[in-house]
């Protein structure tokens, strides 16, 4: 996707940011999935890294946050170096033209940037092909996260 289609990827700052941020997290988790509004945005989204792919004219088309620091080490099980990539999310729209990947890298960029040598995420089965295309690796077992079976995976930056 990139530049060359007028998609850019970029830190979200300010309110009007976070706003488009809100509104791809609600459209792909609250509306598509029936995650309920109360688990999709939580108190880590105040303190975390959020990334803002916006289309020509402005209009949000996906997001995903990095969560790093004391609070990764809290939601890791205190690996240092470990960041934590989530909420990830596409409009249908721009599915299947890369973004997603694009948006994957985007956010370990942050991480790397943030002195992290490896990142976690909780990864949908359903995406889990999605992660291993892009070098994470899963482990552990399957459990569920807001009515959804997940997989926990990693992968070395």
């Amino acid at each position: 996707m990139g530049a060359e289609s007028g998609v850019a990827i970029r830190v979200a700052e300010g309110e009007a940011d976070l706003a488009l941020v809100r509104e791809v997290r609600r459209e792909v988790f609250i509306v598509e999935q029936n995650v309920p509004e109360e688990l999709e945005y939580d108190r880590y989204d105040g303190t975390s890294v959020h990334l803002l792919a916006v289309g020509p004219g402005g209009a949000g088309l996906g997001t995903g946050r990095l969560i790093f620091g004391e609070q990764a080490r809290e939601l890791t099980g205190g690996v240092e170096g470990r960041v934590l990539l989530g909420r990830l999310a596409v409009l249908p729209v721009a599915r299947g033209t890369g973004l997603g990947a694009e948006l994957v890298r985007a956010i370990e960029a942050a991480g790397a940037e943030r002195g992290a040598s490896e990142v976690e995420l909780h990864a949908q089965v359903q995406a889990l092909g999605f992660y291993e295309r892009l070098g994470y690796v899963a482990e552990g077992s399957v459990y569920d996260d807001a009515g959804i079976p997940h997989r926990t995976m990693t992968r070395q930056l």
